[in-house]
């Protein structure tokens, strides 16, 4: 059974950062792109960043130089650092196990979502 658990959510100001990580088990993750995605209160969930099998990434216009993602294929983690947080950065994270379109840098999701992690940040 394949399971996204996230972890490191929490109550910042503005100005401060927090570390997201999500653990992959089951039978994904070391060939599989991976994904934060984030859904605020009355918005579409949109993509955060995305990281390739070989640490390829992509960002969100919206949190590029602020956020960074990695992973640790041995720990089945991926892992969102994001720093200079502001209040609009307050959403429900999910994580995502996906893949890049052939050829290109855009991201698919897949099915297969995390319970996401809640992510407020104080003015």
């Amino acid at each position: 059974q394949v399971r996204l658990v996230e972890s490191g959510g929490g109550l910042v100001q503005a100005g401060g950062s927090l570390k997201l990580a999500c653990v992959a088990s089951g039978n994904i993750f070391g060939s599989d792109a991976m994904a934060w995605f984030r859904e605020a209160p009355g918005k579409d969930r949109e993509l955060v960043g995305a990281v390739s099998d070989v640490r390829t990434t992509i960002y969100a216009d919206s949190v590029r130089g602020r956020f960074t993602i990695s992973r640790d294929n041995a720990k089945r983690t991926v892992y969102l650092q994001m720093n200079s947080l502001k209040p609009e950065d307050t959403a429900i994270y999910y994580c995502n196990a996906g893949g890049f379109e052939f050829g290109s840098t855009r991201y698919i999701a897949s099915h297969l979502w995390g319970q996401g992690t809640q992510v407020t940040v104080s003015s």
